[in-house]
C-alpha cells in the first residue's frame, strides 16, 4: 500500500515539473532568433541568437535563396560535441553564432533576395523542438565610405551598438571593449633600401586578419606597391567569418615599392585593417594614412604593380567548384571560388632551427621556454663564441693574488658570467626592436681597437710591469666605500662581462636568431628578455667552472704564481690579437700571432740549454716553448712567403701557384652590395636556384663556414648548378643594414635560398653548420 501511495505522488510531482517546464519553454522563433545581412559583394552574414538553455544541431541547418542567387558552403565554425539522446554524438551551436556563406548572383551585380534557413533545435530540460524555417530579407551593402571622417563616425556608431548588444545580450553590465585604435595600433617607417616596415601592435584579447590588410600608395607619381611581406599567421576557426588567417600578437609587414626616383621622395600611403575581439565583437576597417620622406642612392625601377595591394589569403583548403544546385548544408565541401596564392617572395613558414625556435617562444610554455634557452645556451658554449671569454676570465681570477678560494672564485665567476647576461638581455632587446645587433656596431677600428688596448694593459700587468691601480688619495677613498658596500670587487667584474660580451659580441646562432626575431615580430620583450638572459647563463656554465676550479687548483703563494700570471698574460694578449684581426690584412694577423709565439716559446726558454737531473715541469714547460717556437716560425715563413692561411701557413710551398690554388679551395661567390643588386641577380639567374651568404670578416662563425663548411669537397658538388650570392657586411653600412633588415636577419652568419622561379623558400641556414648537416639544409631547401 505504501509503496503505491509513493508511486503515485512522485507520478504527480513529475507531472507538476513537466507541465511547469513546458510553460517555461520558449517559443522557437525565441529561442532561436535568426537573421541574415549583406557582408560583402560576394558573400550574406548569417547570424543566430541562441536562448540560454538551448541549442542547435550543426547537421541540421540548411539554406536556399531565391532570385536564381546561388550558394557556396557556409563557414560554419567547430560545434561543440554532445552525447545526444536523439541523435547520439552530434555537433551543436549554443549563445551567439555568426557566420558567412558565399554568394553569387546570376549577372555578379548584387540585389536584393530572400535567404531561407533550415534548422532544427533542443532545450537542456529534454524537449526537442521539430525542423523549423524562418527568411531574412537581404539588402545589397551600401557602398562603404573611403574618407576618414566618415568612418571614424562609423566605426564609433557601430562600436557603440555592438556594445548596446553585448550588454543586452548578457543581462548584466556590458564587457569593457577598447576602441579601435587602443586595440590595434600601426606605426610606418621607411627603410635605408627604399622599403617601409610597418609594425602592427595588437593589444591582449585581440586579433587583426590577414586578408584584410591593403596598402594604396597614392605619392609620387609612378611609384606603386610591388609586394608584401608577412610572417606566417595561424588559422582561427572564427565564428564571424569561418576559417580565417589571423595575427595574435604584434608582427611587421615589409613592404616593398617600385618606381621609386634617386634622392629624397616624399611618400603618401594608405594604409586599412580590419580585426576584432576575443569578447565578442569585430571593428569595421581602420584606414590611416601616412606621409614620409625616403632617401635613396639609386632609383628603384618600376616593376609590374599596382596602386593598391591586398593580401592574398594563404589557403586553408582545397577549393571545389560550385555545384548547379542552389542549396548548401553543413556537411558538403564547396567553396565559390579558389582562395588565392600566397604573396609572392614570402615563405610561407620557416621550418629551419631559427624559425622552430621562434615558434617554441610564441606557443610554448614559459618554463619550458626558459629551460630549451638554457640547454641552447649550454651547447653555444662548446663553440668559438665562448672560448674568448675564458682566458679573460680566468686573468681576473688570477690577477687576485694567492689569496683566491673556490667559493671566492666562483662568485667571480658568477659576477662575470651575470655581467654577460645581462648585457645579452638588453642589447638583444635592443636588436630585436631595433633591427641590428649593438655588437655590430661595434665592430669598427676605435672600438676593437679600444678593446684590444685594454686587454694588453691587463697583459702587462700580468707580468709585473706595473700594477693597475687608482692613485693612493682615489684609492684609500674606494677602499673605504667598498668595505662598506659588499661585493665591491664584484661589481668591477660584473662591469668587465657587460664590456666582454659587447666587444666580444655574441655569435649569431639559431637560438638567438630565433630569439631576436620573435622580440621583433610580436614586441614581447619580457619572454625575449629572460630567454636570451637564460641562454647567456648556460654559455657561461663552463666560465663558472672555470671559476670553480681555478680557486681549488691554483697554488696559495711562491714562484708558481707568478708562472701561472704570465701564461694567463700571454691568454691576454692572444685574445686582444684575436679582437683586433677582423680589421687588419692577414699578412698582419700572421705576423703578429709569429711574434707572440716565438717570444713565448724564447720565455719559456726553449733555446736554452736543459740540466740533466732537470725535473718533469721544467722539460715540459721546454717542450711546449719549442712548439710554440716551431708554430711561430712557420708562421711567419707562411705569410714571409705568400700565404694568407694561419691554419696551414706553408701550404704555399707545395707548388707554386697550384699549392696555393690548393690551399683554400671555396665556392665561388658573386658578391652583392645592396637590395637593388641582389634583386637583379636573382631575376638574372637563368632559372637557377639561388643562395646567398652573409659574411663578415667579424664574425667567427663565418670563418668556419668559410674554412671548413664550403671548403667540403661535397658541399661544392651540390652547389655547383646554384647560383651563389655573398653581402659581405663587414663595413655594417646603410646598404649592409637594410639587406639585412630584409631577411629580419640581426647579424651574419645566414644564408637565404630561392628557387629556380625565384622564390624565396621558407629554409635558411642560421649560425655554423658543419658539411654534414649544412648538405642536408640544402637538401631541405633546394631539393
Amino acid at each position: 500500500m505504501r509503496f503505491h501511495i509513493g508511486l503515485l505522488t512522485a507520478f504527480f510531482c513529475l507531472s507538476s515539473f513537466l507541465a511547469h517546464a513546458e510553460d517555461d519553454l520558449l517559443e522557437p522563433e525565441k529561442a532561436f532568433v535568426y537573421s541574415a545581412s549583406q557582408a560583402t559583394p560576394t558573400s550574406a552574414e548569417v547570424n543566430f541568437q541562441i536562448a540560454k538553455g538551448y541549442y542547435l544541431y550543426k547537421n541540421k541547418l540548411k539554406f536556399s535563396a531565391d532570385s536564381g542567387v546561388k550558394l557556396g558552403t557556409p563557414a560554419l565554425p567547430a560545434g561543440k560535441i554532445k552525447q545526444d539522446e536523439y541523435f547520439g554524438r552530434i555537433e551543436t551551436y549554443r549563445d551567439d553564432l555568426r557566420f558567412r556563406i558565399p554568394v553569387v548572383f546570376p549577372d555578379g551585380t548584387p540585389k536584393p533576395f530572400n535567404l531561407k534557413a533550415e534548422f532544427q533545435g533542443c532545450a537542456d530540460v529534454g524537449v526537442c523542438y521539430p525542423p523549423q524555417e524562418s527568411v531574412a530579407a537581404i539588402k545589397p551593402a551600401a557602398p562603404q565610405q573611403t574618407s576618414s571622417a566618415p568612418l571614424q563616425q562609423q566605426s564609433s556608431s557601430a562600436l557603440a551598438r555592438l556594445k548596446a548588444m553585448a550588454g543586452s545580450l548578457m543581462g548584466g553590465d556590458e564587457p569593457e571593449f577598447l576602441a579601435p585604435e587602443e586595440a590595434f595600433k600601426m606605426e610606418l617607417k621607411a627603410l635605408p633600401d627604399g622599403t617601409l616596415e610597418a609594425r602592427y601592435k595588437i593589444a591582449k584579447g585581440h586579433y587583426l586578419y590577414r586578408d584584410k590588410l591593403t596598402f594604396k600608395l597614392t605619392k609620387p607619381a609612378g611609384a606603386t606597391v610591388a609586394s608584401v611581406e608577412l610572417p606566417p599567421s595561424e588559422i582561427k576557426n572564427d565564428p564571424n567569418f569561418g576559417k580565417m588567417r589571423i595575427y595574435h600578437q604584434s608582427f611587421t609587414a615589409v613592404v616593398k615599392l617600385a618606381g621609386l626616383p634617386a634622392g629624397t621622395s616624399k611618400l603618401k600611403l594608405a594604409a586599412s585593417y580590419q580585426g576584432c575581439s576575443e569578447k565578442g565583437i569585430c571593428y569595421p576597417p581602420q584606414d590611416q594614412d601616412f606621409s614620409l620622406s625616403v632617401k635613396l642612392a639609386a632609383a628603384i625601377p618600376a616593376a609590374p604593380a599596382v596602386a593598391t595591394v591586398e593580401i592574398a589569403s594563404e589557403p586553408v583548403a582545397e577549393a571545389a567548384p560550385l555545384p548547379p544546385a542552389t542549396e548548401a548544408n553543413g556537411g558538403e565541401q564547396v567553396a565559390v571560388s579558389a582562395p588565392p596564392a600566397p604573396v609572392a617572395g614570402a615563405p610561407e613558414k620557416d621550418t629551419s632551427d631559427a624559425g622552430r625556435i621562434t615558434a617554441l617562444l610564441e606557443g610554448g610554455n614559459y618554463w619550458v621556454v626558459v629551460a630549451s634557452f638554457f640547454g641552447f645556451g649550454l651547447l653555444l658554449s662548446f663553440t668559438p663564441c665562448v672560448f674568448p671569454m675564458i682566458p679573460i676570465l680566468s686573468g681576473i681570477i688570477v690577477g687576485q693574488g694567492a689569496g683566491i678560494t673556490k667559493r671566492k672564485g666562483f662568485m667571480l665567476s658568477l659576477a662575470y658570467v651575470l655581467g654577460m647576461a645581462f648585457t645579452y638581455s638588453l642589447a638583444g632587446v635592443a636588436a630585436g626592436l631595433s633591427g641590428t645587433l649593438i655588437s655590430n656596431a661595434l665592430q669598427n677600428p676605435w672600438a676593437l681597437g679600444t678593446g684590444a688596448a685594454i686587454f694588453v694593459a691587463l697583459a702587462m700587468s700580468m707580468f709585473g710591469f706595473y700594477e693597475l691601480q687608482l692613485p693612493s688619495f682615489l684609492q684609500s677613498r674606494f677602499t673605504e666605500a667598498s668595505n662598506r658596500v659588499k661585493g665591491g670587487r664584484f661589481a668591477s667584474v660584473f662591469l668587465m662581462g657587460v664590456i666582454s660580451a659587447l666587444i666580444v659580441g655574441p655569435c649569431v646562432a639559431a637560438p638567438l636568431a630565433g630569439a631576436l626575431l620573435y622580440i621583433s615580430q610580436t614586441g614581447d620583450v619580457v619572454l625575449g628578455a629572460i630567454s636570451l638572459f637564460f641562454l647567456a647563463m648556460g654559455m657561461g656554465v663552463p666560465l663558472l667552472l672555470v671559476g670553480l676550479s681555478a680557486g681549488a687548483l691554483l697554488p696559495r703563494a711562491g714562484g708558481w704564481m707568478e708562472s701561472v700570471k704570465k701564461f694567463f698574460g700571454v691568454s691576454l694578449l692572444a685574445v686582444a690579437i684575436w679582437l683586433i684581426s677582423p680589421v687588419l690584412s692577414a699578412i698582419v694577423q700572421m705576423l703578429m700571432w709569429a711574434a707572440l709565439l716565438m717570444i713565448s716559446g724564447v720565455y719559456l726558454k726553449a733555446t736554452e740549454h736543459l740540466a740533466v737531473n732537470a725535473s718533469g715541469w721544467t722539460r715540459f714547460w721546454k717542450g711546449t716553448g719549442l712548439i710554440s717556437l716551431v708554430v711561430g716560425i712557420a708562421i711567419l715563413l707562411g705569410a714571409l712567403g705568400g700565404g694568407r692561411d694561419l691554419l696551414q701557413p706553408l701550404a704555399i710551398f707545395k707548388g707554386g701557384v697550384a699549392g696555393a690554388a690548393e690551399v683554400a679551395p671555396h665556392l665561388a661567390f658573386q658578391r652583392v652590395k645592396n637590395n637593388t643588386e641582389l634583386d637583379a641577380a636573382i631575376k638574372g639567374a637563368g632559372g637557377r636556384a639561388v643562395m646567398l651568404d652573409f659574411y663578415a670578416d667579424w664574425c667567427v662563425s663565418c670563418k668556419e663556414m668559410e674554412n671548413f663548411t664550403f671548403a667540403d669537397a661535397k658541399v661544392q658538388a651540390r652547389l655547383k648548378d646554384v647560383l651563389l650570392l655573398q653581402a659581405d657586411v663587414t663595413a655594417n653600412s646603410a646598404d649592409d643594414k637594410a639587406l639585412l633588415a630584409r631577411f629580419k636577419l640581426f647579424g651574419p652568419p645566414g644564408i637565404i635560398f630561392w628557387d629556380k622561379t625565384g622564390q624565396e623558400v621558407a629554409y635558411r641556414v642560421i649560425g655554423y653548420e658543419p658539411a654534414e648537416k649544412f648538405l642536408r639544409s640544402v637538401d631541405q631547401a633546394l631539393p
